[in-house]
């Protein structure tokens, strides 16, 4: 009998797991188990055929999978013999406990050995042994629970400390010692995740194009690789990114520096989640979306036909519009409307230089009333803080009831961060109105090289017809062209200007008197219709 069992050994398998880093630290590591159990099996005369392991990074769900996937091994390879450390090594939870009961009592010659607690389980194990089983069963569920238990709690208070309790998403890195770790940016990766929210919020890239544009950019994911455009998709929904902490469909406040503005965050969401939303396309008019029809409204629908794309109303009102026009009679015409606003004449260059500089003048009351109002925001913030500062001594010295500290606390805060929003978006938008202006005039200066330069995108050209017309539209093979009101003002002032017959080119000057406020306002009050094309 020796002999045959030296021939043929007795087959056994191994099962171990690691459930924390802490656990690996401590001597409790995969490999060191490993070599427990096959110890045990070269000195009891055991083949040792296979280890099932589990990290102790593996969820939840892989984890009882490896452990049905052992069961199946055993039931098919018939092998009577599972080699374990200990119970809470095998399972933590009386939901496995069923599927090992059947299949020791399924065969009289199944066995479980737990090695270190020197036990072996069997069908006719005494009813101690059974007892005992059991019990350490619930004594490693018990363990489990209060140790996820001590995980939420230790979430929730890094959460109410303003920290996310997790590793921060791209662009960001973690910095300190355990218990104290907090999350700062990345310097290295925070200006190009900047850089790809507002490239996305430009309309001009879908989360495919961006994927590639970022790449080249020098954006790469932790292990090196090209950032996929699924992974885009959820870093530019994450509010992470402008100050906010979300966890578990809960969004609070962080304590981490922003890389972004709450403004730009919006932007981005609005164009992410919209119908419009930006999406890669192999086939793609440059007209796409840019024309409805003079007649019904309805949009023209461009087609290729013989290698040329033609637009046409798509008839989806009744309309009398049977007209087929060819891009490139459309090109004329919008390339003639675009070279209206763009001169290269020496008065003109010095005209809009003057309009420029009325610019700054004009916004100079706007400056002065949007720091008077940063200024009643910030004392209105103060007066808050002062108010959560009593709150809380009235709590320690129990002049009030958790309940009501806890209402109040929510109430407070929620006034601190609305205070905070229109603070930051006065601060935000402190110059915008004056940088809008001067938009308007660089693109009034280089609308056509963006046009007629053929290195451009479909995208770019398509974002300066948002900036340059308004409401577009095509009467039968004719375009119907208006200016968005910036640029009819500096059309209206440019022609103008090349009116005056008796003016010398060379000693054109502007008016002493500055312009009015009221027409240099006219460039900024316009700005949120066309800048949200």
């Amino acid at each position: 009998m020796t002999m045959q069992n030296e021939i043929e050994p007795l087959r056994a398998v191994g099962y171990a797991r690691v459930s924390s880093k802490d656990q690996e630290d401590t001597g409790y590591s995969l490999p060191a188990q490993e070599k427990l159990l096959r110890d045990f099996a070269d000195r009891n005369g055991y083949e040792l055929v296979k280890v099932f392991a589990i990290q102790e990074s593996a969820a939840g769900k892989i984890q009882r999978k490896i452990f049905h996937e052992m069961m199946e091994y055993v039931t098919k390879a018939k092998i009577n013999t599972i080699f374990v450390e200990t119970t809470d090594r095998l399972t933590r939870n009386f939901a496995d406990v069923p599927v090992i009961d059947e299949w020791i009592l399924a065969d009289e010659k199944h066995t479980i050995h737990l090695v270190k607690e020197s036990c072996t389980l069997h069908k006719d194990s005494k009813s101690h042994e059974w007892f005992m089983w059991r019990v350490k069963v619930a004594t490693a569920e018990y363990y489990i629970r209060l140790l996820s238990e001590n995980v939420k709690k230790g979430q929730k208070e890094k959460l109410s400390q303003g920290w996310l309790p997790t590793k921060p998403p791209l662009g960001y890195k973690t910095i300190g010692d355990k218990g104290h770790k907090i999350h700062v940016p990345d310097e290295e990766k925070a200006p190009l995740i900047k850089k790809m929210f507002e490239l996305y919020a430009s309309g001009q890239h879908s989360t495919k194009t961006l994927c590639d544009v970022m790449y080249e950019k020098g954006l790469r994911s932790r292990t090196g690789h090209k950032v996929s455009h699924a992974r885009i998709h959820q870093l530019i929904g994450d509010p992470f990114y402008y100050g906010m902490n979300r966890w578990k469909n809960q969004i609070t406040k962080g304590n981490h520096e922003p890389l972004i503005t709450k403004e730009l965050y919006q932007q981005v969401q609005d164009k992410l989640h919209s119908y419009g939303a930006p999406r890669a396309r192999k086939h793609n008019s440059l007209f796409k979306s840019v024309f409805r029809c003079s007649e019904c409204g309805g949009t023209i629908t461009w087609e290729i036909q013989k290698g040329h794309w033609y637009g046409h109303c798509n008839h989806y009102k009744n309309c009398s519009q049977r007209d087929w026009v060819k891009q490139e009679n459309i090109d004329i015409q919008i390339a003639e409307s675009i070279v209206a606003v763009t001169h290269k004449d020496e008065r003109v260059e010095r005209m809009l230089s003057w309009v420029q500089e009325a610019l700054r003048e004009g916004h100079a009351d706007e400056i002065a009333f949007r720091e008077k109002s940063s200024a009643e925001l910030e004392r209105q913030y103060q007066i808050a803080t002062q108010r959560i500062d009593k709150l809380y001594d009235d709590k320690i010295d129990c002049r009030i009831s958790a309940e009501f500290y806890n209402k109040k606390l929510e109430q407070y805060k929620k006034e601190q961060d609305s205070v905070l929003d229109s603070l930051n978006k006065h601060r935000n938008a402190s110059l915008k109105y004056f940088e809008m202006g001067v938009t308007v005039l660089e693109i009034a200066k280089q609308a056509r090289e963006i046009y007629l330069n053929p290195r451009r995108t479909v995208e770019q050209k398509r974002m300066l017809f948002s900036f340059l017309f308004s409401n577009p539209r095509i009467n039968g093979k004719n375009v119907e062209i208006s200016y968005q009101k910036p640029f009819q003002l500096i059309l209206g002032t440019v022609n103008e200007a090349l009116s005056e017959k008796n003016t010398d080119k060379n000693t054109f000057e502007p008016p002493k008197e500055p312009v009015d406020k009221e027409k240099s306002r006219a460039f900024g009050s316009a700005h949120p219709i066309w800048l949200r094309r």
